[in-house]
């Protein structure tokens, strides 16, 4: 059961966003090589297993040192590169209209709003636009929802969206607002949703390839005479249960990771850290206040797993819970209290 959180049980710190920014910059490239050289290091265990056969003599090393001298051409790992390729500027290609699948929504416009907060939103955005230094104006979205919630998309600035629930826009007062745009803005100007997106392709495309591999290993190597194959499917099998927990940890450790980095992004734009703070707790209190009927309203709405990980909110803690994959059991985002003690928002001890 999530709990309100009181003001009275913090005090502020001081806190260097700038430096917040550089570590998880540099986290995240290091976890992105990561799956890259994952990605790659199964492709080529894939042409070991392949050439094992046809060469029975030769040894794991001198397979290994073939491919990748390209004395024996690594066509296996050739089509994965290919494959990732293809599959990932689908992805991007389709990746903002995927986020507002299942949900009623409407974008806003100078033109196009109907209320004074509806303005406020666009102006936002806009000027927090200004201040990220982006060449274009995301499109705006408000979503028909009373929970308080907020996400952006697309896969680079021009394809670049932010949405935002009705109840986010008019429970937030607008320097709140700001902070959470601000937020978003920065997901799009860190590039987070290109390298999330790319990360998530190449390891389900893993899972595939290696789901693949593992029954043909299996039921191809009874009457095997290569040493070198017979070496190779312990470790496949092994492979087969461990790089999905794997995949997890990394997948969700970078998820915190950017969630992060938006938040010191948002100071930085914004120059106060204390409007971002007032926004993440009234989100948080109001999940926890209206936790019944949240759950039940993110339930209802389709596609909620297409979302949950670029929410600024994860809708695991108002309830949410639903059953489409292990990774679901863990949290996407930081623990709320260790958020805004980044932020320099710490719990008084002496309280």
């Amino acid at each position: 059961m999530t709990s309100p959180l009181n003001f009275n049980q913090y005090v502020t710190t001081a806190v260097d966003w700038r430096a917040a920014l550089r570590s998880n910059s540099r986290r995240t490239y290091f976890v992105i090589s990561l799956f890259f050289t994952i990605y790659l290091a199964l492709g080529l265990l894939v042409d070991m297993f392949i050439y094992s056969e046809q060469y029975p003599r030769a040894t794991i090393p001198q397979l290994f040192h073939a491919l990748i001298t390209f004395a024996l051409t690594p066509y296996a790992t050739i089509v994965m590169v290919a494959v990732a390729f293809i599959s990932v500027f689908v992805t991007f290609a389709l990746s903002d209209k995927l986020m507002l699948l299942g949900t009623e929504y409407r974008e806003i416009s100078p033109n196009s709003a109907r209320s004074e907060k509806e303005t406020q939103l666009y102006n936002v955005v806009d000027e927090m636009k200004i201040a990220a230094g982006l060449q274009y104006m995301p499109k705006v979205f408000v979503i028909e929802a009373d929970y308080m919630n907020a996400f952006a998309s697309g896969y680079s600035e021009k394809s670049a969206m932010v949405a935002i629930t009705r109840g986010l826009m008019e429970k937030l007062n607008r320097s709140e607002l700001q902070a959470v745009m601000a937020h978003e803005l920065s997901h799009i100007r860190h590039m987070d949703i290109k390298l999330t997106l790319m990360a998530s392709v190449l390891a389900n495309l893993m899972l595939m390839v290696l789901d693949i591999f593992f029954y043909s290993a299996i039921f191809s190597n009874r009457d095997s005479r290569s040493e070198s194959r017979n070496t190779l499917v312990p470790i496949i099998i092994l492979l087969r249960y461990l790089l999905p927990v794997i995949n997890i940890i990394i997948l969700l450790y970078l998820s915190r990771r950017r969630e992060y980095m938006a938040d010191a992004g948002a100071v930085e734009l914004t120059r106060d850290n204390q409007a971002l703070i007032s926004a993440l707790l009234k989100i948080q209190n109001d999940h926890a206040n209206n936790q019944d009927a949240y759950a039940a309203a993110y339930q209802q709405t389709p596609h909620e797993n297409v979302r949950r990980e670029a929410y600024i909110f994860d809708p695991i803690q108002a309830g949410f819970e639903p059953v489409a994959s292990i990774a679901d059991l863990f949290s996407t985002h930081p623990n709320m209290v260790d958020r805004l003690a980044a932020l320099g928002f710490k719990i008084n001890k002496q309280s």
